[in-house]
């Protein structure tokens, strides 16, 4: 093994570290506890992700306990930790682990035996081992006994992954954070240090696996899977593999003709699928565990198979085919629809345009190939129903996309926690196969016997101090890895583990930040889209309010609001027809307007502003009562920030604040922006009577 082990960052406690702050105290009783056995730490495997392990296990020691670990390369008699996988704790305990054939599983667990006392942390592989002395860090960190940190945890989904959208220039697409740390100029970066960080901070959350580069691949990036660029990448692999991640590849179906010269990149021609498979020998030979490819093709003006006369599946497969001998994958998006509609048309219907595409291909894709799907039809808007491909594909594997970078929701300036919506998706019942056939056992492969699933998510991180440009947006990015891992947890205890990770354990703190997280996307939606109708943003850039911004343009995102009412219809019998996607009974309750949930109302229906809520309320009262109660919530988000100034590191309270103080602007612009609208729009009063500006 290498004397790696003490390569970490040493700002530890800043805001760099994220929810990996090495700088708790512990209670005398937990330091003591954890003490006795974190003297002497022995492992006996050769491996680079147990060594990864060992170096994270011995700095955290270090740093909590202020204790310098021996390292044993043989059993003792001395307290000791082991870290290992199931086979090496079987040789030298003589113990099996329960769960053991569950991919990167561990068991957490305690040994006594003759003069033997140990805490064992037993990996049902390597990447097990690695999530189980994370696990035990944690634990560790949060003020939990050795007796709580005891456990047996798999993970829910095979594939657990981050979708970077950083382009070779240094810009991200719908990045909130700075600059790329991947790329700068047009080049790979090596800034070797700052990867490690990365990947031991998505590691300790349970990724496993990542793609380095935005889905709209352009000129540069269509040349990663060359010769002049897979050294890099090759780099970067290096990295990542030794934190059990895997890596990954957007790719532009054009490239045999971009990088070649090839006459087209039709799916069928041999010349096309010999160019595919060559290219797979290529990128095998740098990357020998490489993941596979992410593709977005025939949408928004990306390149695909639609250009050649074939569909989908064919598109797919090709890739599948060249990929499979390596053991790698094609996750192919299904965010497909026709950028170019024409807003008097009111029968095309954008949300219906991922399930007309995909639904009738369903079975004809190879068992290598993953749709990815976002968890709404529309675009990752604050509300919205979930996609009816999922419980739609019977027999085709499927991720669950999410977006964890805020394009809709705040953009990292507001405070807007995701996981109680990315909760509300995975929780979802199709009834595909009857009643309980939830969205998080489709995606993760038991309800149809699917060979692949899981969730990935759009990165919300740059080159900002923080990673996330506010420390507060942390908690999505820690939020998804451990909804990723386990979708059973609940988002208060998502939101409790983070912030006694990052800020400690002072009961105040927890209180009031557990607070501000769980009623944060509430607060967001209150001030921004009522009622499940989304947009209503500033075109492009997506941050602030134009109500009108994107109703006559040609991406079909329109509300339909006149002075006699506001919404979209997508019923069978009036609309659209979008209603007809869904499985009984949610096709009937979305299309019926008295039992469609208000929070949805406007997604489904127009109805006119006097119409009446479930809650008693006309929607045009709701309108204006929900944006002044948005605006007050976000004032007190700050109020209550600042009350914890002296429990808060300056570093973090400041950014905190400077961001709370942004979002109490936006939150007025929309307030004030959205109540006038539909105070001209209609001429009725708000019966409050508090002031909209005529």
């Amino acid at each position: 093994m290498n004397n790696s082990r003490y390569m970490f960052n040493e700002k530890n406690g800043s805001v760099y570290d994220c929810w990996l702050r090495y700088d708790k105290q512990l209670s005398l009783s937990n330091k003591e506890e954890y003490g006795k056995f974190c003297e002497n730490i022995f492992v006996k495997e050769e491996n680079e992700v147990i060594e990864n392990a060992l170096n994270e296990l011995n700095f955290a020691v270090k740093k909590v306990l202020n204790v310098n670990p021996s390292i044993l390369r043989k059993i003792s008699s001395f307290p000791h930790i082991f870290i290992g996988t199931s086979e090496a704790a079987f040789k030298q305990y003589n113990v099996k682990v329960n769960n053991e054939a569950v991919s990167e599983g561990y068991t957490i667990m305690k040994f006594e035996q003759g003069d033997c006392t140990a805490i064992l942390i037993v990996g049902n592989d390597t990447n097990g081992v690695i999530y189980g002395v994370f696990s035990f860090i944690k634990s560790m960190l949060s003020g939990k006994s050795i007796q709580e940190a005891l456990l047996t945890d798999a993970p829910k989904n095979q594939l657990r992954m981050i979708n970077h959208w950083d382009n070779i220039s240094g810009d991200i697409e719908r990045g909130y954070s700075g600059k790329s740390f991947l790329y700068s100029d047009n080049t790979i970066l090596k800034d070797y240090a700052r990867i490690k960080d990365y990947a031991r901070l998505i590691a300790s959350v349970g990724i496993n696996g990542i793609v380095i580069n935005n889905v709209n691949v352009h000129e540069y990036e269509t040349k990663f899977i060359t010769e002049d660029y897979l050294p890099d990448v090759a780099a970067f692999a290096d990295i990542f593999r030794k934190y059990g991640i895997k890596t990954y590849l957007s790719v532009n179906f054009a490239a045999p003709m971009e990088i070649d010269g090839l006459e087209s990149a039709d799916p069928l021609d041999e010349t096309v699928k010999a160019w595919w498979k060559k290219t797979a020998e290529r990128i095998y030979s740098y990357i020998p565990d490489f993941g596979g490819f992410l593709v977005k093709a025939d949408s928004e003006h990306r390149p695909g198979p639609f250009t050649y006369g074939r569909d989908h599946a064919q598109g797919a497969n090709l890739l599948a085919e060249a990929l499979k001998p390596f053991g790698g994958i094609v996750i192919w998006r299904c965010f497909v629809y026709n950028c170019e509609l024409d807003w008097r048309d009111r029968s095309k219907d954008r949300a219906k345009a991922a399930y007309e595409n995909f639904k009738p291909l369903d079975g004809k894709f190879m068992d290598n190939v993953i749709l990815q799907v976002k968890n709404g039809p529309m675009d990752f808007q604050i509300r919205e129903p979930l996609s009816p491909l999922f419980g739609g594909m019977e027999k085709t594997s499927e991720l669950m996309e999410f977006e964890i970078a805020q394009e809709y929701t705040g953009q990292q300036i507001d405070l807007c926690y995701l996981i109680p919506m990315w909760k509300e998706c995975l929780d979802f019942d199709t009834y595909a196969k009857g009643k309980g056939s939830y969205v998080k056992n489709i995606v993760n492969g038991s309800t149809f016997g699917s060979k692949y699933g899981g969730v990935a998510a759009v990165g919300n991180l740059g080159d900002s101090k923080c990673w996330t440009g506010n420390p507060m947006a942390q908690a999505n990015l820690y939020g998804f890895g451990r909804l990723a891992w386990d979708t059973e947890l609940t988002s208060e205890e998502i939101a409790l583990e983070w912030i006694k990770l990052t800020f400690g354990l002072d009961k105040e703190v927890t209180l009031k930040v557990l607070a501000m997280l769980l009623h944060s996307r509430e607060a967001y939606e209150k001030y921004t889209s009522p009622l499940g109708i989304g947009w209503m943003v500033n075109p492009n850039y997506h941050y602030g309010p134009s109500v009108d911004g994107y109703e006559y343009d040609k991406w079909g995102t329109y509300h339909y609001a006149d002075f006699k009412g506001f919404g979209v219809d997508r019923t069978v019998a009036t609309g659209t027809g979008y209603t007809s996607q869904y499985k009984e009974p949610n096709a009937s309750m979305y299309e019926d307007l008295n039992k469609c949930p208000d929070e949805l109302l406007l997604f489904f229906h127009h109805v006119p502003y006097t119409h009446v809520l479930k809650s008693g309320k006309t929607v045009i009262q709701h309108i204006y009562d929900t944006h002044f109660e948005g605006f007050d919530e976000a004032e007190k988000f700050r109020e209550d920030w600042i009350s914890l100034k002296d429990k808060i590191d300056e570093e973090t309270f400041n950014l905190v604040l400077e961001k709370f103080d942004m979002q109490l602007k936006n939150a007025r612009e929309w307030r004030d922006i959205v109540n006038t609208y539909f105070y001209r729009k209609t001429g009725i009063k708000d019966i409050k009577n508090r002031r909209i500006y005529e």
